[in-house]
């Protein structure tokens, strides 16, 4: 229990009748910012509690993936303010290379232009007005969220002190060997023209064509198989294995390529595999990593036989044909000449695709810059082997495990205008120079600057200590480095997430730039089914929040987020979040009306009844299960005890058998004002960092308070009396049970009847009048005569039913009921006692059967009471 005679109630705590999100929730925002509760300072000697938020793109606009994670993010930092902790919720965004210069593109498409027609400058000039109209819209959205970020740290991974980070960190990979400039096979975008890393390319099954093609003449021929026949025009090679006895005798001659007027060599090769197909591959050095690799290997050519738009360019009758084009054109001429020895199709196999544009993937060599990872992706892996970070929940560790533990060579280099260009500048002698942030660049005829720039996530990978102002110095990044949460989804473990901790580790002497990553799942349907732009089941939240407010869709986010687990999601679901928000603030209403105060410390415990003593314990330790759910980020399970102790204890039980004690008034009315005061504001504080804004407004009128923003965190007092729990137990058994016998015989639940309670001599004696009241129970008058008599809890209730029910038609329905239920059992019994039928029932049908069973005999037990308990005609 707590005290809080430091503040003042209300001088007037009246509240409207109903609550209207949209009259309060803007209005309350903007006063939190401009009272600075979300503000850090870095000078404080509170502790610090670190968060930076997932940058989203300058492109985007708020949807439910994003309310999800800011919701969550939301509440921990609320909670950590109110613990005592100086809070840093860092926002920020993302300049988004590839999407935000698609974006552009399109715009200057529908004038008629490209970006060569204006060129680079005038294009960058574009890009950024379109950031300065555009970007930042999901911003304000977050505003109407509730999301307590501290708008005076809002940074940009194009602002001029994260552009200098970038240069200062690309300098230092460079000089220390770990970035490199090679040429090599990479994923070719020919929609986006540039170059994609590894994890941007997106595997899906595809119907494709698998064909055989007979290469050579005469004795010395070999077939092989491609589903990319297009390729052949780049063949410099068939590779065999060194140990295939049926390739010996061609192993170093060469055979003639069909359609071209070259030969190319057979080699051998360990990477074949001789047992699949037919032993013998094509080697493309210059459009597959495998033939790439073999030709290092045995020093072939490596011939690009397209352009950057995917359109052939060896001379002859296909230049100039797309791809895809030339693959039916080649098969066509191949087929012409006799040398198609069979065509599978459809063949469904994998293939890579733009991960932005769903275009299919090219592999292509290609110049580009590189980061060497080994020695970096072995740091990230061992900060979490060694604990130094968390990942939560644990069972994320294998996939993080296999993937930085298998991690190629990234390539960084992206062939846009837009983003990060790459520090490096080339001589007219060859010379090569990479310039860091407080060095000026080359100069003279014939230097010229890296035309590439950086690959997004390059920036992203330095957020969380670029956004405090690394490499400078700066007391941010004392006092708030490293973060502590990194809460985001885990489709991104690999994009965001292994990049930080590279990063990271490197840039800061070891550091880690956060302690623990939280992984969410994805939001969904509330059929399971993903969301999507192109689906008709996306939902924009500002929707949702404009008809049932920001609470609801944030309370409704927070109850589906299990740890690691997708989240769905459905508007009924809001609604019933709604219901919740009124249902607290009609009881508040309620309370503030009956007495509740906080003025003035708890009564002793001695002062209170039994139903005070058993709020205030059931109080403590929900406090006790929020603290705990909070520490291993279970917010489904922290929305639940709420809910729970709120709805169920506080709303339908504690307020409603307190009710007789406020409306007879006196002092023992004033003490469970009291509790009922402290119960609620400790309460709505546990409620606070999940919805907002109602309980501002409630915590507020209730205290007297400045704000619950900046209000103390609830701690568990310890107090509990489990004599008094057992006790309103048996108040609720009593209670439930007459209102289940009563529903059974058909009553309303506002139906008053005489009744007779024995409850001398037991605990439940002092709650009669509340039993009474909750249940309707009339006293018994003079013609009282009792036509049931229900045992329960160690109590009697004795209920007279004469003139409230159709006796003998009630009867009939049961009857009638009763004898159903016999025969679902007897048929049921029946076949469960086939052993000829058992030997051969699948066990989900046996199972089901044996279910009907014991539902028939729970429903002959229910039913056989309730004609027990009928008045008798």
């Amino acid at each position: 229990m707590t005290e809080n005679s430091s503040q003042q109630p209300a001088s007037n705590p009246e509240l409207p009748t109903t609550y209207t999100p949209a009259d309060v929730e803007g209005k309350l925002y903007e006063r939190w910012v401009e009272r600075g509760y979300f503000e850090a300072d870095a000078k404080s000697e509170k502790p610090p509690y670190t968060i930076v938020i997932p940058p989203p793109n300058v492109t985007g606009a708020l949807h439910l993936g994003h309310a999800f994670q800011v919701t969550l993010m939301d509440a921990l930092t609320r909670r950590k303010r109110m613990q005592g902790f100086e809070t840093l919720w860092l926002p920020g965004m993302d300049h988004a290379g590839i999407a935000t210069q698609n974006k552009v593109e399109q715009q200057l498409g529908e004038e008629g232009k490209s970006r060569h027609d204006i060129g680079r400058e005038a294009f960058t000039e574009r890009v950024w007005q379109w950031k300065d109209e555009y970007g930042g819209r999901i911003l304000g959205q977050l505003r109407r969220l509730g999301a307590g970020l501290d708008w005076s740290r809002e940074r940009f991974t194009m602002d001029e002190g994260l552009s200098r980070a970038v240069q200062k960190i690309f300098k230092d990979l460079y000089d220390d060997g770990l970035i490199y400039r090679a040429e090599r096979i990479i994923n070719w975008c020919p929609r986006c023209l540039t170059a994609i890393s590894d994890i941007e390319v997106d595997y899906q099954e595809d119907d494709g064509e698998l064909v055989s093609l007979q290469y050579g003449e005469g004795d010395e021929t070999l077939v092989v198989a491609t589903t990319r026949v297009e390729t052949m025009l780049g063949d410099t090679a068939v590779a065999v294995h060194p140990d295939d006895e049926r390739y010996a005798r061609l192993i170093g001659k060469r055979i003639k390529l069909p359609l071209t007027d070259r030969t190319i060599p057979v080699v051998a090769d360990t990477h074949v595999d001789p047992e699949f197909g037919t032993g013998a591959v094509k080697v493309t050095p210059a459009h597959d990593p495998n033939d790439f690799a073999i030709g290092q290997r045995h020093d072939l050519e490596s011939l690009t036989i397209m352009d950057e738009r995917g359109v052939i360019t060896v001379p002859g009758p296909f230049q100039g044909l797309d791809r895809f084009e030339a693959r039916s054109a080649i098969v066509a001429a191949l087929r012409e000449q006799g040398r198609v020895v069979a065509e599978k199709r459809p063949y469904v196999h994998s293939v890579g695709h733009c991960s932005r544009c769903k275009t299919t993937i090219e592999p292509r060599l290609s110049l580009q810059w590189w980061v060497k990872v080994d020695t970096l992706a072995k740091a990230a892996g061992d900060a979490v082997r060694d604990g130094r970070v968390a990942l939560h929940p644990k069972e994320m560790e294998k996939r993080y495990f296999d993937w930085v533990d298998n991690l190629n060579d990234w390539c960084i280099s992206r062939q846009l205008w837009w983003g990060h260009r790459i520090p490096v500048w080339y001589g007219p002698d060859g010379e090569v120079v990479c310039v860091g942030p407080d060095e000026e660049p080359p100069t003279g005829e014939g230097w010229t600057q890296d035309e590439d720039v950086l690959d997004t996530w390059f920036s992203s990978g330095l957020w969380p200590f670029s956004t405090l102002g690394w490499p400078e110095q700066t007391p941010d990044l004392e006092k708030f480095y490293s973060t502590d949460v990194l809460l985001t989804g885990h489709d991104i473990i690999f994009f965001w997430v292994v990049r930080m901790m590279m990063f990271g580790l490197y840039a800061m002497d070891d550091e880690v730039p956060f302690k623990t990553v939280a992984l969410t799942g994805l939001v969904r349907d509330e059929f399971g089914k993903k969301m999507s732009k192109s689906n008709p089941n996306a939902v924009d939240p500002i929707v949702w929040m404009d008809a049932y407010g920001s609470d609801a869709v944030r309370f409704t986010l927070a109850n589906g987020a299990n740890p690691g687990a997708d989240v769905p999601i459905g508007e009924d679901w809001v609604k019933a979040s709604r219901n919740f928000a009124n249902k607290i603030w009609n009881a508040t209403r309620f309370a503030l009306m009956n007495g509740a105060t906080i003025e003035g410390p708890l009564p002793d415990p001695s002062a209170m009844t039994a139903t005070d003593r058993w709020i205030l314990s059931r109080l403590n330790e929900t406090v006790a299960d929020v603290d705990r759910y909070y520490d291993d980020f279970q917010f489904a399970k922290i929305s639940d005890a709420l809910y729970h102790f709120a709805w169920d204890e506080v709303f339908d039980w504690y307020v409603e058998l307190s009710k007789t004690t406020f409306f007879a008034g006196g002092e023992q009315a004033k003490v469970s004002g009291r509790v009922l005061g402290e119960v609620l504001d400790v309460t709505l504080r546990l409620l606070h960092p999940i919805v907002p804004f109602v309980t501002e407004t409630l915590w507020t009128t209730l205290t007297g308070g400045e704000s619950v923003v900046v209000a103390e965190w609830p701690a568990d007092s310890g107090f509990r009396d489990e004599a008094a729990e057992k006790e309103i137990e048996l108040v609720q058994q009593v209670i439930t049970e007459v209102r289940r016998f009563k529903g059974d015989q058909g009553l309303k639940p506002g139906q008053k009847v005489p009744a007779e309670l024995t409850l001398a001599g037991t605990a439940l004696a002092p709650h009669e009048p509340a039993i009474r009241q909750l249940l309707r129970l009339e006293a018994a008058g003079e013609d009282f005569s009792a036509t049931a008599s229900l045992p329960v809890a160690g109590a009697t209730v004795a209920l007279d039913l004469s003139g409230t029910i159709d006796v003998p038609a009630e009867r009939k329905r049961l009857t009638k009921d009763l004898e159903a239920a016999k025969k679902e059992k007897a048929q049921a019994e029946g076949k469960l006692g086939n052993e000829a039928f058992l030997a051969k029932a699948p066990d989900q049908v046996v199972d089901k059967i044996r279910g009907r069973l014991a539902k028939a005999e729970a429903d002959i037990e229910r039913i056989g009471a309730q004609l027990a308990g009928l008045p008798q005609s």
